[in-house]
């Protein structure tokens, strides 16, 4: 191993901490029909990759060495494919990280020491259904699964993290997520920050008990706001510093919360310069004051910080915002509520909305580089809205909170599953809309992170209904809605309409809400994609 490569490990751990119509049963015959299609198109039968990944048990200093922290994780070891493919992350219960490239077939033996079933989803990847973690497919304590896929998607963010039934949001808060950064010819041939220079962020919130150990929503009719924990840990650390040099950097960042949504800014007031989302790099960078990013959503920044000198230090902030909760006011706070909302009801939960930092960079050497931040970054396909199987027909996909019960269109999910409006003809493009617009629950609305299963989509517009104009002013500006994308927040009046295709895979292919208190309280259903 070389001594660059060495110390690219050293700095990358460095960044880690270490310094309405009715639904039907899906028919047998037809279930096993998608999978055998599925199959038939997928498993590679001589993988270029095969990697273990173990979910367990483990106990990690969090808050202190004396008291350790009980975490759920997981762990990776490569078993077949280059150097570097599987990348544990000591002393953190996240990871790992698989690092692929387009066009690898790809076997990751899931084993799961968990004391529950459990199922790994590929979130952004477009799998096959056996391997995109339908909880249909979770595998109970001391049983072992084989996800097997050819990777179809372009250079990007993504991640892995649980989905098994009405548990995921707890398996993800005590620990459960890993990245997969994927790569292709396209992105090698810019000239971005590589290596060290390259650093994962996964933004996450929790709350500790006196014992230091993680505590989270204590009874089940608090869920429907989503957890808000009081402490903001970045790569599983709390008071996060990131050591920098003066030069240009690539920050990847993951909400890998269960449901707060941030908006970043920093600290200096200047601007944030994006290059990729959900799927991949933009077309060209685009500028913004602030961001939002929802859970479950990556943004891509390009960062430099040259002129700067050694000892200078730029936090980046959450700052404050409103609307996303029922009748919040800026902040964080209730309006008529007479206090804050917290996180399952936890005295001292930072609210949604509230302004406070999320990690401090710190110049630590001096450092030159030659790169300059490309003018042009990908080509997108685009979709054209006319060419859609059902361009005058949109299917609307209705969100509600009615009796703090949130649906899709008033269902809730049901295993196998679909309404007539929920199947799709394979090899299609289609148009969808998310409509957060139901005002008989005006003052109880909520912003949804909603993510789709399988191929990423493009944003086509966002529509505001009247009277909501006030609530969306503070976030308004902080959306990248021109690449691909798996999740996106649709804010209380708002109406998100985006183009999918559905290709290659036939089967069941999940749509829900990622706020997942949400998702575990069932605001989530299956398309059937059939040929």
């Amino acid at each position: 191993m070389s001594n660059s490569t060495d110390l690219s490990r050293r700095r990358l751990l460095q960044y880690f901490g270490l310094s309405a119509v009715a639904t039907a049963v899906v028919p047998d015959w037809l279930l096993a029909a998608s999978e055998q299609g599925s199959q038939n198109q997928a498993g590679p039968s001589e993988p270029d990759v095969e990697c273990g990944i173990t979910a367990l048990t483990t106990e990690l200093p969090i808050l202190s060495a004396d008291r350790p922290t009980k975490v759920w994780k997981f762990s990776g070891e490569l078993v077949k494919g280059p150097p570097g493919t599987v990348q544990n992350i000591p002393d953190s219960y996240l990871g790992p990280i698989l690092r692929l490239r387009k066009g690898q077939k790809v076997r990751i033996r899931f084993h799961n020491k968990l004391p529950e079933p459990c199922i790994i989803h590929q979130h952004g990847l477009h799998v096959p259904e056996k391997a995109d973690g339908h909880p249909r497919h979770q595998i109970g304590s001391g049983q072992t699964s084989v996800y097997e896929f050819t990777v179809l998607d372009r250079a990007g963010t993504y991640w892995f993290h649980p989905h098994t039934h009405h548990r995921t949001a707890e398996q993800a808060y005590y620990g459960l997520a890993g990245l997969i950064l994927v790569t292709d010819a396209e992105e090698q041939s810019l000239e971005l920050p590589r290596d060290e220079y390259d650093v994962p962020l996964v933004i996450q919130d929790r709350s500790f008990d006196d014992q230091n150990q993680l505590r989270y929503i204590a009874h089940r009719h608090d869920r429907w706001r989503g957890f808000l924990g009081d402490r903001v840990l970045v790569n599983g650390k709390l008071n996060f510093v990131l050591p920098l040099a003066t030069r240009a950097y690539r920050l990847r960042i993951l909400n890998g919360a269960n449901s707060r949504i941030y908006k970043l800014t920093w600290s200096d007031g200047g601007p944030l310069t994006v290059i990729g989302t959900d799927g991949g790099l933009l077309e060209t960078p685009e500028v913004r004051n602030y961001l939002m990013l929802a859970p479950g959503e990556r943004v891509d920044l390009w960062a430099d910080f040259r002129g700067r000198k050694v000892g200078d230090e730029i936090t980046l902030r959450s700052t404050a915002f409103s609307g996303v909760m029922p009748m919040m006011g800026m902040g964080g706070g209730m309006m008529g509520m007479g206090r804050g909302m917290r996180g399952g009801m936890m005295g001292g939960a930072l609210p949604q909305g509230a302004e406070y930092p999320i990690l401090t960079v710190r110049i630590v050497r001096e450092e030159r580089d030659q790169l300059t931040l490309p003018r042009h970054l990908s080509q997108i396909e685009r979709y054209r809205p006319q060419e859609a199987a059902n361009s005058r027909k949109p299917r609307s996909i209705h969100l509600s909170m009615r009796g703090m019960s949130p649906q899709l269109n008033g269902r809730s999910f049901e295993m196998t599953k679909v309404a007539e409006d929920e199947v799709i003809p394979l090899n299609t493009l289609q148009v969808l809309e998310f409509v957060n617009q139901d005002h008989r629950a005006r003052g109880m609305m909520m912003a949804h992170p909603m993510h789709i299963h399988g191929q990423q989509f493009q944003v086509l517009k966002r529509e505001l209904a009247s009277g909501f104009e006030q609530r969306y002013a503070s976030v308004s500006q902080g959306f990248v809605d021109n690449g691909w994308k798996d999740t996106v927040l649709v804010m209380p009046g708002e109406k998100v309409t985006i183009l999918k295709r559905f290709d290659h895979y036939t089967g069941l292919y999940l749509y829900h809400c990622h706020n997942l208190e949400h998702e575990d309280l069932d605001m989530m259903r299956n398309f059937l994609v059939q040929a």
